[in-house]
């Protein structure tokens, strides 16, 4: 995988370095994983990868090439005051299968919800016609 910077932009006013980057993908095949790109445009900028967020990042149809937009921030404070959650939760290293299996999956809940609202619906009093 060799990363290139296409463009680097110094936007002052949000303290942080807008980059284009293609990632030259044919010795692994598939499209890398997000923290594998973001960790080698680290070692490239000589940045800290926690301070990298990779805004988009998609292999180009028919390619092995990829096109993706980064931000890269002077402090993490700075990049949580201004990128979205979604950006944020996206660039975060994936949880381990073990600490998947403490939380409760959604659908989960989902059941849950919908049984208690059953059993409130049967206790209460329906009224004769």
């Amino acid at each position: 995988m060799k990363v290139k910077i296409v463009s680097e932009k110094e936007n002052v006013l949000l303290k942080r370095k807008e980059v284009v980057f293609e990632v030259n993908h044919q010795d692994v095949g598939s499209t890398p994983p997000r923290m594998e790109v973001k960790k080698a445009l680290a070692n490239l900028l000589g940045v800290d990868q926690d301070l990298v967020f990779i805004k988009r990042y998609e292999t180009k149809t028919g390619t092995l090439t990829a096109l993706g937009r980064a931000n890269i921030y002077s402090n993490i404070e700075q990049a949580k005051s201004i990128e979205p959650e979604y950006i944020l939760k996206r660039n975060l290293p994936p949880v381990p299968q073990e600490e998947k299996g403490k939380e409760t999956p959604k659908e989960e809940m989902k059941e849950e919800e919908m049984k208690e609202k059953k059993e409130e619906s049967s206790e209460e009093p329906k009224e004769e016609q």
